[in-house]
């Protein structure tokens, strides 16, 4: 059993009459899933954005998305004027991440850039979203809790001992195993107290060479921190990851189904960027996916990368399909309107290659890394499912 800590709501409850009343997230609501936008205009709209707030890490994990990005030290960030006059000009915004890097690396950060803008988020009616590794003092991570909606962390660990061999394995100066184990317990503790607090936090596990087997064990320490969502995302090759074993079809499959055979069916599962569609010829693979549409309490979403978001730079001002995609940058805040950057995404040669949609299986397809990763040589858009 994890170690329990005590924690008032105070810092929550005096902040709770300042919220507008806004829809839960839960199963049935989930904001940052581009089949909203698709089903209510017919198409992809611009409806979630993505911001990339620092370059600068305590951590440097082996499966990193954007691990070849970090840094040492950053320069100056673009004004937050700016960043929040193109934020006015998205009319169908839904959502805002902020990532990085380890976004609350430094408290003036906090304070100066991510507090006001999901200050904006909260005001305008906008879902927002952080993701971090939660090991530093849990006062960083108070000062975001009266306006965030979702807590975003990794958790891909059943003792400190993971947590060293995976968070630091790409450290220019190894860490210690003592001061990682502590940043291990700070790292539980904050999610507990953050949780019982009323925060909701969002414990995302990879599926990859290093979890697929002990997906249950993770699962259950998840759930005693109190989270309220379990995430679970295959590891494709990108960045730090690029260079790791990636699991085959078959084993991602028998992952998911153990998973399944022994989770908590009172905590949220969401599932995110799986190989597995209605439309796949193997069996197996159909089977599974009428298994997560069956199952209660789980829930698939659709990839918003090259669907409905894009990332900014808050330092260069470029705007991306996502923080870890090879795609050149489409635009700068400086120059461009979003809405626009994203018309030249749709427009663009490699958008029409996953640009596929079923409603009869509720889905939009893969996204770019899964299909250079497991379908290299199939038209999706072509493909019908079998229902």
């Amino acid at each position: 059993m994890l170690q329990k800590t005590g924690v008032t709501n105070q810092m929550y409850e005096q902040h709770d009459t300042q919220k507008p009343a806004l829809e839960p997230i839960s199963p049935q609501y989930d904001p940052w899933d581009p089949i909203r936008s698709k089903r209510a205009y017919g198409e992809h709209r611009l409806t979630s954005v993505e911001l990339t707030v620092t370059n600068l890490c305590n951590m440097r994990c082996e499966h990193c998305a954007v691990g070849e990005t970090l840094s040492m030290t950053e320069g100056p960030r673009i004004p937050l004027s700016v960043i929040l006059k193109r934020l006015d000009e998205v009319e169908e915004l839904e959502t805002i991440s902020i990532t990085g890097g380890e976004p609350s690396y430094h408290e003036r950060t906090v304070r100066e850039y991510i507090v006001p803008l999901l200050r904006y988020a909260r005001e305008r009616g906008v879902r927002s979203q952080i993701n971090s590794n939660l090991t530093l003092d849990l006062s960083r991570y108070e000062l975001l809790a009266p306006y965030l909606d979702v807590m975003h962390i990794s958790f891909n660990y059943v003792n400190a001992e993971d947590f060293h061999e995976v968070g630091f394995v790409n450290s220019a100066r190894k860490a210690v195993r003592e001061t990682s184990a502590k940043l291990y317990e700070r790292m539980v503790e904050n999610t507990i107290a953050l949780s019982r607090a009323g925060m909701f936090v969002s414990a995302e596990s990879m599926i990859n060479y290093r979890t697929h087997e002990k997906l249950a064990s993770i699962h259950r320490l998840i759930e005693e921190m109190g989270c309220r969502r379990h995430e679970v995302h295959p590891m494709y090759p990108s960045a730090f990851a690029s260079k790791l074993p990636v699991l085959s079809l078959e084993q991602t499959r028998t992952a998911i189904h153990r998973l399944l055979d022994s989770r908590s069916r009172d905590l949220w599962m969401l599932f995110g960027t799986l190989p597995f569609y209605a439309c796949c010829e193997l069996e197996e693979d159909r089977d599974l996916v009428k298994r997560l549409r069956t199952e209660p309490n789980v829930t698939v979403r659709n990839d918003p990368d090259g669907r409905n978001r894009l990332n900014v730079n808050v330092f260069t001002g470029d705007v991306f399909v996502t923080d870890f995609s090879d795609v050149p940058a489409l635009g700068n805040v400086h120059t461009d309107r979003l809405d626009e950057v994203f018309g030249r995404w749709k427009a663009h040669p490699l958008c029409h290659t996953v640009d596929c949609y079923c409603p009869a299986a509720v889905c939009c397809g893969p996204n770019l890394l899964v299909a250079d990763t497991y379908y290299k040589h199939l038209d999706f858009t072509t493909r019908q499912a079998v229902v």
